[in-house]
């Protein structure tokens, strides 16, 4: 089942203080941006937040486990998101804490935008030189 619109206003509601919070829905979940970047992700049963090889330890070691994803073809696997500590909704402390961890790992990811290739421009009739 998809989160409501309610949960994903608290959501939004929940991480404002870390920046302009945006929330898209995707897979019949959601996905939760700060400032255009991707930090963690969301369904009817709770919030997983990014890791990368940097924060990923730190995850693990708090005894939380990363999301899973089933196929069609029967086949599982994992992405690179961790559920959140029951902690981050009633102890700011601990919001920032992995809110800020979840952050880094999203801006270390986010690629930066593509530089557009210029032409050179060329005069489509040039004039004659006169001798």
């Amino acid at each position: 089942m998809a989160p409501s619109s309610t949960y994903l206003d608290y959501l939004k509601d929940l991480f404002a203080p870390f920046g302009v919070i945006t929330i898209r829905k995707m897979f019949g979940g959601a996905g939760i941006y700060c400032d255009g970047a991707i930090f963690a992700i969301t369904g009817d049963e709770g919030v997983w937040m990014k890791v990368d090889d940097v924060t990923r330890a730190e995850f693990e070691a708090a005894g939380l486990e990363p999301f899973k994803v089933e196929f069609d073809n029967g086949k599982s696997g994992t992405m690179s998101y961790y559920n959140a500590p029951e902690d981050i909704y009633d102890d700011n402390d601990e919001l920032t804490r992995w809110t800020e961890l979840a952050l880094g790992a999203a801006r270390r990811a986010k690629k930066p935008p593509k530089k557009k290739k210029t032409k050179k421009k060329t005069a489509k009739n040039p004039a004659k030189r006169k001798s």
